[in-house]
């Protein structure tokens, strides 16, 4: 038996069944590769979900982290503070776009910082009503599976939901939703669902993430930005998977050239050591009462410092430009690839800068989702020694998040591994149709 079936069977013993994971058990990884019980090499363009965007153990982050474990490893920022915290929270309140007074809470995880955007926003406004887009993900807590904008699995069988939070459809003209379709329905929420004096924040992912790498266009934004301001809603960009310099920005509502009230970021942030933050208005981030927010593990010191070193590397590796780079060759290949005759199955390939992905479908007339195609070119990929995750809302949605450190001539083998993965699935599935 191998390792790796070992470890399946206990892991079926051991773990509990909603906790989802692959077949792949890591041993050791470096940069965009990752090596796996048996010895079995594959590069990674999975990134922990967009989370090593510096690459595994990026020598930097190692070592602050070190030096940082010979100091201590955990006081709990509420009863013993410490200069890391502050500092990170300088640099973040002078990164995030917005020219502003910003203030800044450090917690764990992504969910985390959405929730504490959403109490910060209603602690502001005295507003309890939230609104959000389908196709959204914002974390499995509670008020994140209220803010989802896709039920399985994230909210199926998951009981009542949170009051007050509302849904607008996401714009994808792929799918027919133009930013016009919209902005018409948000109106009309507006007139006829909920008071807009009645709510507090509108949150949006500038690039969705588990919904399927959908991009909001820069004039939707926009005028997101104008409807907030008319009625005095606190907007909040969720910039969990696509900020830290992923879309070839540091944040992607940069490409829009609009601020957000409040952003939340994690998963890039400290290059594999949880971490999260919510930075914004100072007013917004200063009205929740003393002792309402935080927790005992928020802006734990060695993820702080992973944290500074990673945007250290960021900067003095121009890895915003590098996304580009990298994400620029992808998605060049993907689009010639898709223009061959017999690749009818890629409807549509999208992205910007490293966060790039492309949706099966069963033809371009109906644009029909292929989920079972789309699980196939996973597994091939899987099988060839790739990485790659699905996505989207009909589970038929590649994306591809390789490290921003990656090397070219590995991006150029993970490409051609992608494009002899998908002939592979789409023969397969060919001879199983006859």
């Amino acid at each position: 038996m191998s390792a790796t079936q070992h470890l399946k069977n206990r892991r079926t013993s051991a773990i509990a069944k909603g906790v989802a994971s692959r077949g792949i058990y890591a041993a050791r990884a470096e940069n965009a590769e990752l090596w796996d019980v048996d010895g079995k090499r594959y590069i990674d363009f999975a990134a922990g979900i967009a989370v090593n965007n510096t690459g595994h153990r990026h020598p930097r982050v190692m070592a602050a982290v070190a030096q940082q474990s010979e100091a201590f490893t955990h006081t709990c920022f509420h009863v013993a503070p410490y200069e890391s915290y502050l500092a990170l929270a300088e640099r973040l309140n002078a990164a995030t776009p917005g020219d502003f007074a910003k203030k800044t809470m450090l917690i764990t995880t992504g969910a985390e910082a959405v929730e504490n955007a959403v109490k910060m926003a209603r602690a502001y406004t005295g507003r309890s009503g939230v609104i959000a887009f389908s196709g959204a993900f914002h974390g499995r807590t509670l008020m994140g599976m209220a803010l989802c904008g896709k039920v399985n699995p994230y909210k199926k069988a998951f009981g009542a939901m949170p009051p007050e939070v509302l849904h607008v459809p996401f714009p994808n003209e792929f799918h027919g939703v133009t930013v016009r379709d919209s902005l018409a329905v948000l109106e009309n929420l507006l007139r006829s669902s909920i008071d807009p004096q009645r709510v507090a924040a509108m949150i949006i992912e500038p690039v969705q993430g588990e919904g399927g790498f959908n991009i909001a266009q820069p004039e939707f934004l926009r005028a997101l930005r104008a409807i907030c301001d008319e009625h005095g809603i606190v907007l909040i960009a969720d910039e969990v998977q696509a900020g830290i310099a992923r879309t070839g920005k540091l944040f992607a509502f940069e490409h829009a050239g609009v601020a957000a009230d409040l952003v939340t970021m994690a998963k890039g942030l400290a290059g594999g050591f949880p971490l999260s933050a919510v930075t914004g208005r100072a007013e917004i981030a200063d009205a929740a009462p003393v002792g309402g927010i935080g927790g005992t593990y928020a802006g734990n010191p060695l993820a702080v410092a992973a944290a500074h070193a990673v945007l250290d590397v960021i900067a003095e590796e121009d890895l915003c430009a590098r996304a580009t780079e990298v994400g620029d060759a992808i998605k060049a290949r993907l689009i010639s690839l898709a223009a061959r005759q017999g690749m009818e199955a890629i409807g549509d390939v999208r992205g910007l800068g490293a966060m790039i992905a492309f949706e099966l479908v069963t033809d371009r007339q109906t644009n029909n989702p292929d989920p079972d195609l789309t699980q196939a070119i996973v597994a091939e990929a899987e099988a060839r020694g790739l990485i790659i995750l699905p996505c989207g809302t009909r589970a038929n949605t590649i994306r591809l998040l390789p490290p921003l450190t990656t090397p070219m001539p590995l991006v150029e083998e993970a490409l051609d591994i992608i494009e002899t993965s998908i002939e592979a699935a789409i023969n397969a599935a060919a001879v199983a149709a006859e």
